[in-house]
């Protein structure tokens, strides 16, 4: 579940400027948390206490989303979700994988209820940066083949 955007936009004057990456947080209420720099899942797992982080990457049809572990750093150009604990236990459905589909797609296509975060040493702050970046709104999800688990969906 996967995101492919460019990292360019185009100025007034037809110039092409580019944005930073950044590791992308789906929270449950549906607003975006972004981050400059790598961080590391247990920092955001601690202001998230009943909830874990899953990448997108590793999100398939009738399996289980795996847990991100606390010492892993999230990547830049990768989409995370905070998911319930109670969501852990049970397999994702198509319905589950659609619903976190559009509210990611939401998220990225309404810049102006992003939260922007920049890592400062060992804690991450929120600037008062709103509306970041414009991230294309057009969206399409495609439904393809993934291995042993079923059907992926990637948008």
């Amino acid at each position: 579940m996967g995101i492919c955007s460019s990292s360019h936009l185009m100025s007034k004057n037809g110039r092409c400027l580019s944005w930073p990456s950044t590791a992308k947080i789906i929270h449950l209420d549906g607003k975006l948390q972004e981050f400059l720099h790598p961080i590391q899942a247990g920092l955001i797992l601690s202001q998230n206490p009943n909830c874990f982080l899953c990448s997108s990457e590793s999100m398939f049809i009738n399996s289980h989303a795996p847990q991100v572990p606390d010492k892993e750093e999230l990547q830049l150009g990768q989409i995370y979700f905070l998911m319930p604990l109670s969501k852990s236990r049970s397999p994702l459905s198509l319905q589950d994988l659609c619903i976190l589909a559009v509210k990611a797609s939401a998220a990225i296509a309404h810049p102006n209820t992003a939260h922007l975060a920049i890592k400062t040493g060992r804690a991450a702050f929120p600037s008062a940066a709103q509306g970041y970046c414009n991230m294309p709104s057009g969206l399409g999800i495609n439904c393809h083949t993934g291995g042993d688990s079923g059907r992926r969906i990637e948008f």
